[in-house]
């Protein structure tokens, strides 16, 4: 089939499924505390590739890279800011081996643990390490570049420029939002959806979107108020199974594939072009939440 951009699908009516979480899924493989996940892409590319596949067959029209925490700095706490450019690039090979040709490639940039506002970076360094991992994405075959889970503006920005005038792949940007006492959706930064949506379309991004921090019901209503803003660009959301319960020191996300599945209709009604999950989330979720859409008569096919 081939693929189109992902802002042209969306354009078209269609709504894709992305895959769910990687981190419990490695966890599960044998990923220790304390281990540099994004180093399996390396170490372990059977496991990586396995949870790639997984998602495929459960119906996702796309998959993510496990890169979320490789850029440089995030993984100078491994010792490992020098693989940076080898890290990612496996992690993109790996997804775009699994995905083929047909389906989409997602390079995942995650947050560098690191504040412009505390003085522990700064936005040329943080600039130079998304450059870095953005370009290494690319070169490993990814379509586009989901920068996710961000939470302060200034890093997001960094970010999404980095990416935009260094690569050809489209631009992602998700922000994670809690709900307030007052019933307003802002990040712990208190960045509303509003806010983060204009920020990060001046910056370059192609497609918006939400990620973790809430399960489906909480995603309607932040996707509506991005939406709101902006109503011509595609949304992504990827939902947690729901609220997590804290149990013996371990989260818990109990929110099950069918559950999820009957809130689908609510999310696409509010504006959602990509629908995936996040943390809780496993291949039944991802294969459930496709039915659902193809039910509706808006798969991609």
């Amino acid at each position: 089939m081939g693929r189109s951009r992902l802002t042209e699908v969306a354009q078209k009516g269609h709504i894709l499924v992305s895959d769910g979480a990687w981190g419990t899924f490695l966890q599960q493989k044998g990923l220790q505390p304390g281990e540099c996940p994004d180093l399996w892409s390396v170490t372990r590319p059977e496991a990586v590739i396995d949870i790639a596949r997984s998602y495929l067959a459960a119906g996702a029209d796309m998959i993510e890279t496990n890169s979320f925490g490789a850029s440089s700095i995030k993984l100078a706490q491994y010792g490992l800011q020098d693989r940076a450019g080898e890290i990612n690039r496996a992690a993109a090979m790996l997804s775009r081996q699994a995905a083929g040709e047909d389906k989409w490639v997602l390079g995942a940039m995650g947050p560098t643990g690191k504040m412009i506002i505390s003085g522990q970076t700064t936005p040329q360094e943080l600039y130079a390490s998304f450059r870095q991992q953005a370009i290494a994405l690319e070169k490993g075959g990814v379509d586009a570049v989901c920068i996710e889970t961000m939470f302060d503006l200034d890093e997001a920005i960094q970010a999404i420029k980095a990416a935009k005038e260094n690569t050809a792949c489209e631009i992602i940007a998700t922000f994670t939002f809690e709900l307030t006492k007052m019933g307003e959706f802002r990040t712990m930064m208190g960045v509303t959806p509003a806010s983060y949506a204009q920020a990060a379309v001046a910056a370059g991004a192609d497609i918006l979107g939400t990620n973790c921090g809430n399960g489906m019901q909480q995603m309607v209503g932040i996707v509506k108020e991005i939406k709101t803003s902006f109503p011509e660009k595609p949304i992504l959301v990827h939902a947690n199974a729901g609220l997590p319960e804290t149990i013996d020191g371990r989260d818990v996300y109990r929110e099950t594939p069918a559950e999820m599945a009957q809130l689908v209709p609510a999310l696409i009604d509010a504006g959602a072009n990509i629908i995936g999950g996040c943390c809780g989330t496993n291949p039944r979720h991802i294969e459930r939440i496709k039915k659902a859409v193809t039910d509706l008569g808006r798969a991609y096919a």
